[in-house]
């Protein structure tokens, strides 16, 4: 027997084998209302099975507003998972909003006009979480990358994600710029002169952005503070005229920090912009022949507009379009065949692309996958590099702090040497975290223990400012909704569209939890790339922090060998 929406069953089975008849909607077609309400009418089936799960029907019903738990959110894949979810939400939040009806209304319709005619509800689809958790364990880490990318090309301007890719390619750029930029003849010159245009040109943009903040709002405030902190930094770049103010008061490791962090920046900034241009000079993206754009809506009843977007998927992901449709379609199957085996006439109402591989499945029950098979999670296929590059990381953290101590370096400059890598590390992440909104007691948390998550694969310290910042923000389902309203509203500037969606509670847990660990990470590369070198000149450079190193193993070994003989 399928799980029912809890009540046993009013009807009775006829005797012998019962009948399943399969009807296709779209989910967001009038038609397919109209047609779902007359053939329960007509027909009056036992059941009528729904293509919905438990938590999506007690949310249709408003029994369940809050079925997203936010804690599991705070979890590794799970914020992924999660943007999975919220892009198929927005797509048919789109569409529904296009042909002026709620996503969903057919299988709404289904079970009002059931309920009506004191029909039993069969809810038979599987658990929505469970399958976009298979569905995104399934995708290669290529694919999981072109559908974020593919969200954020399809919800935000081509300009912010031009400066977006540009800021972390500038992140990245950075750094490298500081080991290696001597090796292309990027001089302590160079550096004090790009430190000094970006220390001016911030300052002009931040007054500018007060000053128009008093007149003018939106994009033209933006406008104005990008515009004059940008001519400010240009002309202190070709005159020089600051550089040796900057120069004595930050001294020379501040100027190569700030300096080669303000050129990678430029340049990635300059490398997204000009992206961003080139995508906006091909303009708008043409419908493809028979594509969603050019169908009318009635016909969508030959492919509801998930599965048209998931045949796209399954171009460049087999198993995550597998995991969303094919599973689906089997677990469906099973649960109709067991409500047909107990003698009951079924009227199944599903998406339409789900239609022919039900009723295949249905005509051949021995070719059904085992049940088995079909749920529980997944941990995804291939080597997990990901955990192997963190454990490799905590491993050679920890190395290095013991090799040193091994060797006879003083414990006062292993001292200095963790001050360090606790500082940047709380500094950093608890700023990220308050350009997220976070609570001064959220980002604090946060930024206490980034030190041991940076070296930690298993923990986070974004994990720890969200739980933190849980404590006042009252999170709900209802926050997709208010999202997706939020996206497709074009009478707003960007800038109060990106402001709206931190107020909302769901969106502004997530980035929290996302900025927080980026600040960790930033401040680990900067660490490495910056503060190590420094300090490495205590113990002659390079050469000399290798020898060190290489004197601690061998004292450890010396000293394990005695232990053991």
């Amino acid at each position: 027997m399928s799980d029912l929406t809890g009540q046993p069953p009013r009807s009775e089975p006829s005797d012998g084998e019962g009948e399943v008849t399969v009807l296709g909607t779209a989910h967001v077609s009038e038609a397919s209302v109209r047609e779902v309400e007359e053939r329960i009418a007509e027909d009056r089936p036992d059941v009528v099975a729904v293509e919905l799960d438990q938590g999506r029907y007690r949310q249709m019903k408003g029994e369940q507003p809050d079925d997203l738990d936010a804690s599991d959110l705070l979890r590794g894949n799970t914020v992924f998972q999660f943007l999975a979810y919220w892009m198929l939400s927005y797509i048919q939040t789109q569409l529904g909003d296009r042909f002026d009806i709620e996503p969903g209304a057919d299988m709404m319709a289904a079970i009002d006009s059931a309920e009506e005619h004191g029909i039993d509800v069969a809810l038979v689809d599987r658990d929505i979480q469970e399958t976009i958790q298979r569905f995104w364990a399934r995708m290669t880490l290529t694919e999981k990358l072109r559908m974020v990318g593919g969200l954020a090309f399809g919800v935000t301007d081509s300009r912010v994600v031009g400066i977006m890719v540009g800021l972390i390619v500038g992140l990245i750029a950075g750094p490298a710029l500081a080991l290696f930029g001597g090796a292309v003849g990027i001089t302590e010159a160079v550096y004090l002169r790009a430190a000094t245009a970006a220390l001016l040109g911030l300052a002009a943009a931040l007054l500018v952005d007060q000053v128009a903040g008093l007149a003018v709002g939106g994009d033209s405030r933006l406008a104005a503070a990008l515009g004059s902190g940008g001519a400010v930094a240009t002309v202190a770049a070709m005159t020089g005229a600051a550089d040796a103010l900057v120069g004595s008061l930050l001294g020379g490791f501040a100027v190569t920090i700030i300096g080669s962090l303000a050129l990678g920046v430029t340049g990635g900034l300059a490398f997204g912009i000009v992206a961003a241009g080139l995508i906006g000079l091909r303009g708008p993206v043409e419908p493809e022949a028979g594509g969603i754009d050019e169908m009318d809506i009635e016909e969508l009843t030959d492919a509801d507009v998930v599965t048209v977007m998931m045949e796209e998927f399954r171009q460049f992901s087999p198993g995550g379009a597998e995991a969303l449709i094919d599973e689906r379609d089997a677990y469906i199957a099973h649960q109709l065949i067991g409500l047909r085996n107990a003698g009951y006439d079924v009227l199944a109402v599903v998406g339409a692309g789900h239609r022919a591989g039900i009723e295949g499945y249905l005509d051949d029950p021995s070719s059904l996958p085992p049940m088995e098979s079909l749920t529980g999670t997944e941990t995804g296929s291939g080597i997990p590099w990901g955990k192997i590059v963190g454990i490799g990381l905590s491993v050679g953290f920890v190395a290095f702090f013991v090799l040193l101590a091994m060797a006879g370096v003083q414990n006062g400059f292993l001292l200095r040497l963790f001050g360090a890598w606790f500082l940047i590390n709380a500094v950093f992440a608890a700023g990220f975290a308050k350009l997220a909104g976070a609570r001064w007691s959220s980002a604090g948390v946060g930024g206490a223990v980034a030190w041991m998550t940076s070296i930690n694969p298993a923990l986070a310290p974004g994990w720890f400012a969200g739980y933190a910042e849980l404590r006042h923000l009252t999170v709900n389902v209802g926050d997709i909704s208010t999202l997706n309203a939020l996206l497709s509203d074009e009478t707003k500037p960007l800038g109060e569209i990106v402001s709206e969606m931190f107020e909302v509670p769901l969106f502004k847990l997530i980035m929290v939890v996302a900025l927080t660990n980026i600040g960790s990470i930033v401040a680990s590369v900067l660490f490495v790339s910056y503060v190590l070198p420094l300090f490495g000149t205590e113990l002659g450079g390079v050469d000399g922090v290798s020898r060190l190193m290489l004197e601690g193993a061998r004292n450890s070994a010396e000293l394990i060998w005695r232990t053991i003989t």
